[in-house]
């Protein structure tokens, strides 16, 4: 109930009040992200985390000047792989047996199939797959920040290449996927702030088969 309550009472601020969130609670809230299920356990992004306020203002006019990027504590780009590459694959297969402490025959074949897949495929659809699981963890910050009773407000509205272009993530063979600006709400400049919140009802999307 504590976290349905939580979700309840989150929503997208527009508005943010500059207060900076404690350490604490952002190494849980990015945490949350890094503990994220990806597909094949590949985790296909990384996560930056801007705090610089020359950098936010960079940023702010190529993100629809919304405030929150600046008026936030902490902005989180979520920036996934641009591609799939046999290095990237056998980085995290060759992690996981390090981490395990073993090699498995299934999990080396499974391995294979993935290095004769992903990297024959195009570049632009392996990078949609990317961003996808980017999405998770994305999902798992906003969540983790609701619990944290942190205000976090997702963001799409940006130009990616500019946002890319501001934080050299081309070169690293990253593209950015979503924004996610963590603060505190200011009620006094936020007229979603006393709105009730709009859902449909479980009825309407959730259908069960018996």
């Amino acid at each position: 109930m504590e976290l349905l309550e939580r979700l309840e009472w989150r929503y997208a601020a527009k508005a943010m009040s500059g207060e900076k969130v404690p350490q604490e609670k952002m190494e849980r809230i990015l945490e949350a992200a890094r503990l994220a299920a990806t597909s094949s356990g590949l985790q296909p992004f990384e996560i930056y985390v801007v705090t610089n306020q020359e950098v936010k203002e960079k940023i702010k006019p190529v993100a629809w000047n919304q405030s929150t990027v600046t008026d936030c504590s902490h902005l989180l780009v979520f920036a996934a792989w641009d591609n799939y590459t046999e290095d990237r694959i056998n980085y995290m297969f060759d992690l996981t047996n390090e981490i395990r402490g073993f090699k498995n025959e299934g999990w080396e074949n499974y391995r294979q199939q993935l290095l004769s897949t992903y990297p024959n495929q195009d570049a632009e659809v392996n990078f949609n797959h990317a961003a996808k699981q980017a999405y998770i963890a994305f999902s798992h910050a906003l969540i983790a920040a609701a619990f944290e009773e942190v205000d976090a407000t997702p963001m799409e509205g940006f130009d990616a290449d500019a946002v890319d272009e501001i934080l050299g993530l081309r070169e690293k063979g990253l593209r950015s996927t979503v924004l996610l600006p963590i603060g505190y709400r200011k009620p006094s400049e936020d007229w979603l702030v006393n709105l009730e919140k709009v859902r449909k009802s479980t009825e309407n999307m959730v259908t069960t088969i018996d």
